[in-house]
């Protein structure tokens, strides 16, 4: 009896050991832009363990673009090295839905039932469906702003407190920063890297880059003629340099520049590096048809890709987690993005008083009905395609081609790499 009873409680022991109160799931999540989201990621995975001790959240390596994160994710898909979760652009949602790499979140927001008391309006959920599909949840949203130096605004006779409301406005002020001499130059035009600002140009001529029907090229009408006269007039009236993105973000935040259009993303960013050095200001960027014209959605959508129901769970608790209030209390001051989820615009608890007592972020919240989605091209070549936009942009600015030739050059190639109907 007595060497039972030493059995039992041996059996108990292993029990307790062999068997946790709770099994842990591990969710891999990628991301991309680590300058403007690592810490934000940080901070809602953190907050998020601490509320599901039965979840970790691990991060793969993040990507430096949305351009190199959607080759990432389309290269691992169906393998091991695949992430359970992934944010992509809100451009290459199409990309990643045509080759059936999203889950579909349809059915676990069927199965939630409450998505709209948790902040998620059926316009906010559009902003990352695919026909109709909802192959993500928005995280972080953006449109192009303009940033200001206010001292050399001043030196060059402007006034600070009324920025300019019109492109002619911008180049006039632009070339009298750049007559201030010092190594001073008037304007660093972000149009580096993929079409977004190229896009803001467009739309904001009231432009589109394809026909409704999708069937043939339309950035290189009349619209697409007056997006691309703007560039060439910043670089021939107002002598804006050719800049990498880098070296525009070095110049401006140095002082050295009069102007930079580009996403509110990078507001927090700017502030820091700015600090006390000048008087830093934003305002709404000019729009060449200021009755028609609207403006690009930029930012990405959190996307699950694991295909194990279990995951699927987890996952789905963590993109809600980090596109809802929490979330957004942490990327819009962290960062400058616009809040896409109501509950934390509208609540004192999370953004409500954010914005009267941070003007900088104005800029983009006042923007937000001109909003509409950042163009996604269809095919396969969707990376290539805006490449070839961003190459023949560049031709604009190093002064080896017109507007018009630029854009039917871009045109041809664009032609050649849609899909065949």
């Amino acid at each position: 009896m007595k060497h039972f009873s030493k059995f039992l409680a041996a059996a108990a022991v292993t029990m307790t050991v062999s068997l946790p109160a709770h099994a842990e799931t591990i969710l891999t999540v990628h991301y991309p832009m680590p300058g403007f989201f690592k810490d934000v990621m940080d901070t809602i995975s953190k907050k998020f363990m601490e509320e599901n001790p039965d979840i970790k959240i691990q991060f793969a390596n993040p990507s430096a673009t949305y351009e190199e994160g959607i080759q990432t994710i389309m290269r691992q898909a169906g393998t091991a090295e695949m992430p359970d979760l992934t944010f992509i652009g809100l451009n290459r949602l199409r990309m990643a839905d045509e080759r059936d790499i999203p889950v579909d979140m349809g059915p676990l927001i069927a199965k939630d039932k409450n998505m709209a008391e948790q902040g998620f309006s059926d316009n906010i959920l559009k902003l990352a469906q695919v026909n109709g599909k909802q192959v993500g949840l928005a995280f972080a949203t953006s449109n192009p702003i303009m940033y200001y130096n206010g001292d050399l605004v001043k030196a060059a006779g402007g006034n600070p407190d009324t920025p300019p409301k019109t492109w002619d406005e911008v180049i006039e002020l632009g070339a009298k920063i750049k007559a201030l001499g010092n190594g001073v130059d008037s304007i660093d035009y972000r149009w580096q890297g993929d079409d977004w600002m190229f896009s803001a140009l467009l739309f904001g001529a009231g432009g589109t880059m394809l026909s409704e029907d999708e069937g043939s090229v339309a950035f290189n009408g009349p619209e697409g003629q007056k997006a691309m006269t703007i560039v060439d007039r910043m670089v021939k009236e107002a002598g804006m340099p050719i800049f990498t993105k880098a070296a525009g973000e070095q110049a401006f935040v140095a002082g050295k520049v009069g102007f930079a259009f580009q996403t509110t993303g990078a507001l927090r960013n700017t502030i820091k590096n700015v600090g006390d050095k000048f008087d830093l200001r934003t305002a709404e960027i000019p729009l060449i048809d200021p009755v028609n014209g609207k403006l690009p959605t930029g930012g990405n959508a959190v996307v699950i890709l694991t295909r194990d129901e279990a995951k699927q769970e987890a996952a789905w608790k963590f993109a809600k987690f980090a596109a809802g209030p929490y979330g957004a209390t942490v990327v819009v001051p962290g960062t400058g993005y616009v809040p896409n989820n109501e509950l934390a615009a509208k609540s004192p608890e999370y953004l409500g008083d954010f914005y009267k007592e941070n003007p900088l972020f104005q800029a983009g919240l006042k923007q937000m009905p001109r909003m509409i989605p950042w163009y996604a091209f269809p095919g396969g070549n969707g990376v290539r395609v805006t490449q070839a936009i961003v190459d023949n942009t560049a031709r604009v600015v190093d002064q080896s081609a017109t507007p018009q030739e630029a854009l039917d050059d871009a045109a041809d190639e664009v032609k050649r790499l849609l899909p065949r109907s």
